[in-house]
């Protein structure tokens, strides 16, 4: 490309000096043209006006005495002849002194009338520039004076301008070379030495690959504005088709995705929330040769996935409940057997009654305590065995979940996931530990809080609420990090709010209401 470009520059400045040329060539040959004309005219007004002319026209010998002054003119103007001559055109004189007597060779006929003459024309001594003025005296036509310059002079004296012409349009060509080479080479430094052909098939696989690929990519500057963004990348922001040169924050986007592509932050799976999608977000910095120039964001649609994790985790956790279940159970089992086998019947009988109480009455005390979603009924009665188990106090206060204040997945995870959460914060406390839940209707919409005596969040709030950040070492399978992760991601889709407040620390989780949900 910067070879084609330095071709083509060349030849236009050619172009442009060799008309450059022309037109001095021509500006020079008039201007040459119109200095011979003056010349010869004040020349021969001059000798016209003389009055040794007049009286000379009056002698009886005119080329006597007109023929030397006629000759000296010449000498000393440096033009080619100077001939006067009567009206009629009889020379009196002339450079060539055979010729006098005889009649002039051009147009006098408007000169004989008192005008003047101006004309290229070929006579006796070759084409020459030349006038005819008339001698007047006292008003009456008595001779006519010629004067000519020879147009192989006025060429002469173009040629002599000539070489000043062509060194300066050289000198030109030779400058806009040397400036077209110095753009080339920078050209060629800035695309890195790549042809025309390179470029272009460069652009189109960078192309294809950019509409290829499954995952969103963004281009951002260091002002945050979006320079490029792939088919996938529009699809799960939902930008706008002008997206282009635009800021981040001018794009609707939440706040938290607009701070992780304009910050200089470097990003690694982080977990964002967009127009109801679940989104894991990484983020580079693109420094060719160490100076940043901008950033480069991937992005990866997670939304099921998550789903299913929280399907999972909250299959889980029902598991984990419904073990811890069957655990006590079958050391409550195995306690009436063996009193029966050592004979004490009456005290295994005794020992059975209270435990199948306690159990009614746990299971009358929770199913009491809540009303509407029964998944939620089920899901904090296993909670509670566990928590037994455990030695955890779970206090269960009269509360309404309505049935349809969210799909039924969403808050099995949101309230096991908080759950779960207190019972880890408590589990190493050597007080009593103690969980509540609470749940109501407020202005329309379900609140849920979930409360414990631990010591807290240490740290950034918001920190809690990201995939993989904990306080407690990773569990089993790396499950750390994950509870309150699909906490925030479940409440962000189903467009409520979650907020941590203590000591002691309670967790609020706010869902919107749809019509009749709260009946």
């Amino acid at each position: 490309m910067a070879a084609q470009t330095f071709a083509l520059e060349v030849v236009v400045a050619l172009i442009v000096v060799a008309a450059g040329v022309v037109g001095a060539y021509v500006q020079a040959r008039q201007y040459s043209t119109n200095q011979a004309t003056n010349q010869v005219l004040a020349v021969a007004e001059s000798v016209a006006a003389q009055p040794q002319v007049i009286d000379g026209l009056h002698a009886k010998d005119p080329s006597a005495t007109l023929q030397p002054l006629a000759e000296g003119v010449r000498k000393q103007t440096h033009t080619d002849f100077v001939v006067i001559m009567s009206p009629a055109g009889i020379r009196y004189s002339h450079p060539n002194p055979a010729r006098i007597g005889q009649t002039f060779v051009g147009h006098i006929r408007p000169a004989a009338e008192g005008h003047q003459v101006v004309e290229d024309y070929t006579g006796t001594l070759g084409p020459s520039r030349r006038c005819v003025v008339p001698v007047t005296d006292e008003g009456r036509v008595i001779g006519l004076v010629s004067v000519g310059i020879r147009k192989e002079e006025v060429t002469h004296q173009v040629s002599e301008q000539l070489p000043t012409v062509l060194g300066a349009g050289l000198l030109a060509a030779l400058l806009v070379g040397l400036g077209t080479a110095l753009v080339s080479r920078r050209v060629r430094r800035q695309t890195h030495g790549l042809g025309a052909q390179e470029l272009q098939e460069m652009y189109d696989y960078y192309d294809a690959v950019l509409h290829a690929v499954t995952d969103g990519l963004l281009l951002i500057d260091l002002t945050g504005r979006v320079r490029i963004a792939n088919d996938e990348a529009r699809r799960l922001l939902d930008l706008p088709p002008d997206f282009a040169e635009r800021e981040a924050a001018e794009l609707g986007l939440p706040a938290p995705m607009v701070a992780t592509l304009t910050d200089d932050s470097a990003r690694h799976d982080e977990l964002q929330i967009a127009n109801g999608r679940t989104l894991v977000v990484s983020k580079a910095t693109v420094a060719p040769r160490g100076k940043p120039v901008g950033y480069v964001v991937t992005m990866r649609d997670r939304t099921e996935l998550v789903a299913l994790t929280g399907e999972l985790d909250s299959a889980r956790s029902l598991a984990d409940a419904l073990r811890s279940q069957t655990h006590e159970a079958s050391n409550r089992l195995h306690t009436i057997v063996s009193l029966i086998e050592l004979g004490h019947t009456d005290r295994a009988l005794n020992f059975a009654t209270e435990e199948l109480d306690q159990a009614q009455g746990l299971t009358d005390r929770v199913v009491g305590a809540v009303d509407g979603e029964p998944a939620v009924t089920a899901l904090l009665l296993g909670k509670a065995a566990q928590a037994r188990e455990r030695g955890i106090a779970l206090v269960i206060e009269n509360s309404t979940v309505p049935e349809n204040a969210a799909p039924t997945a969403d808050l099995v995870t949101i309230v096991g996931n908080l759950v779960d959460n207190a019972f880890d914060a408590v589990t190493d406390l050597d007080t009593d530990r103690i969980v509540r839940f609470h749940a109501d209707v407020q202005d329309g919409w379900a609140t849920m809080r979930v409360t414990d005596n631990g010591p807290g969040l240490s740290g950034d709030v918001e920190q809690a609420f990201r995939r993989g950040y904990s306080t407690k070492e990773s569990g089993h399978a790396g499950r750390r990090g994950v509870g309150l992760a699909l906490v925030a991601q479940s409440v962000a889709r189903l467009q409520g709010t979650v907020e941590v407040v203590g000591p002691p620390t309670q967790f609020i989780v706010r869902l919107p209401l749809v019509d009749g949900s709260d009946d």
